[in-house]
């Protein structure tokens, strides 16, 4: 409001006053409108966690519609020598295996050199250091004159993307020797042959031919494939790690060991196990969002309703969907056998309407009937499941063009036009209140101009008095 200190100087009147109580009545308009603007701006809030519980609910729900939780499966081997991973299409057994080799990279070692720095080739500007290995990949490296010392030739290997790596070992106070390690274990991945073309003496030092011939280059490591048996079938392969060796199993041989060890796959339901209590906690914490947001308090009849009430309480679009998901949480399963949740151990506590899991009882149906769990839930041909049919539900309420959305466009549209409301009363009132001072301010230089006629008057006819 414009500031009205100076008003009622001249008529002596609380002009002040006055104003401020016009002031503060006029203001009370605004407060429907304020109180309007608090309640859809909690309401827009609440469909913010509302739309956070949801989307928690669907996250757990989705993962009991993948068919990986009913199929994976688990595999142990009660030995250091192995190590199992079962994927989901491991079939459940036993197998027995030996580790009789394991896979080994080759290395290849130079001839002692004293002076890491010092240059190994002749005087040509470029050479050509040509690697093939044992799979008939070939790889060349070009190198100038001044890249002939041994940290030179280690750096240039490094720099490549050949597939085996070089470092200096110091085998004496004085001597180094250059080592070339294979990056892969097996023989297809060991070096066949090394050749520097364009340059004699440094292939006379780093030369290295596999059949035989003299070369600079010794091997120090010879490749060796990884040898062991499944069930008394021998294999062979270039790493230590097996991929389906055993259907649906990875293998990972540690050592060497000439002895039997039985590899036991079965099926993963403590995964699937969890994967259901997972969906139940995040049903009951959407449970609780929900009773949060839609909380009643009694109140005596004539009574205002109690204003710790729920933000959401008697919302239609909260009770559509909340209804909706009650429906087919109990009706929903594609089970035949089990044609509701209480039946695989999950009850619905009338009270709050909650889920309650008996972990025994499902961990049992789990076991005995596993194909039935997944019906419950993902469904199969004939029947959707529980979950397959509230990710289809919570998926639309949750899209753009969804129940949530649409409500919570027309909370702002709301708000936007509560705001627009407000401004507009707001100005009006300040308008109202300017002109108002501008009157009071007409009105107290006229009442001062009378003061002033009348004290003079007064003053005349006391001398005439006189």
């Amino acid at each position: 409001m414009v500031g009205i200190s100076t008003l009622g100087v001249g008529s002596g009147l609380d002009l002040n006053g006055i104003l401020e109580k016009i002031d503060k009545a006029e203001r009370k308009s605004l407060e429907p409108i304020s109180k309007q603007q608090a309640i859809n701006t909690a309401k827009l809030s609440a469909y913010g966690t509302l739309r956070t519980s949801f989307q928690a609910f669907l996250a757990a729900n989705e993962k009991l519609v993948s068919s990986d939780i009913y199929t994976s499966t688990k595999a142990s081997a009660i030995s250091s020598s192995i190590s199992v991973d079962a994927g989901a299409d491991a079939i459940p057994g036993k197998y027995i295996v030996n580790v009789l080799q394991l896979a080994e990279p080759q290395t290849l070692t130079s001839i002692v050199k004293k002076d890491i720095q010092a240059l190994n080739g002749n005087n040509a500007i470029q050479r050509t250091l040509k690697f093939i290995c044992g799979d008939g990949n070939e790889k060349k490296i070009v190198i100038n004159k001044d890249q002939t010392s041994l940290t030179a030739i280690r750096d240039a290997i490094n720099k490549s993307d050949c597939n085996f790596s070089a470092n200096l070992i110091k085998v004496s106070e004085n001597g180094f020797r250059l080592s070339l390690t294979a990056k892969k274990t097996g023989v297809e991945n060991a070096l066949k042959s090394i050749e520097v073309v364009g340059d004699d003496l440094l292939n006379q030092f780093i030369g290295f031919n596999s059949n035989g011939q003299q070369s600079g280059m010794v091997q120090s490591i010879v490749a060796q494939n990884a040898k062991f048996t499944v069930n008394n079938v021998d294999i062979e392969n270039s790493s230590n790690t097996i991929k389906n060796a055993i259907e649906g199993v990875t293998l990972t041989l540690n050592e060497q060991s000439g002895q039997n060890h039985t590899i036991t796959v079965t099926r993963d339901n403590d995964r699937t196990c969890s994967a259901i209590e997972e969906w139940v906690d995040a049903y009951n914490s959407l449970q609780d969002s929900i009773a949060s947001l839609t909380r009643y308090n009694p109140v005596a009849p004539g009574k205002m309703q109690d204003s710790n009430n729920g933000v959401l309480f008697g919302d239609g679009t909260l009770r559509i969907i909340h209804s909706q998901l009650m429906n087919i949480i109990t009706t929903g399963s594609g089970s035949s056998v089990y044609k509701s949740l209480s039946q695989v151990g999950i009850s619905l506590i009338p009270d709050n309407g909650k889920l309650q899991l008996d972990t025994k009882k499902l961990n049992n149906i789990i076991t005995d009937k596993h194909d039935e769990i997944k019906y419950v839930f993902a469904g199969n041909s004939i029947a959707s499941g529980i979950a397959t049919t509230l990710t289809g539900k919570l998926t639309n309420a949750l899209s753009n063009e969804g129940i949530l959305q649409s409500a919570t466009e027309s909370i702002n549209k709301k708000i936007n036009t509560l705001n627009e409301q407000y401004t507009n009363a707001n100005k009006k009132i300040d308008d109202d209140i300017a002109r108002y001072k501008s009157q009071f301010i007409r009105l107290d230089k006229m009442l001062s101009k009378m003061n002033g006629t009348s004290s003079f008057l007064m003053m005349q006819l006391n001398n005439f008095k006189k």
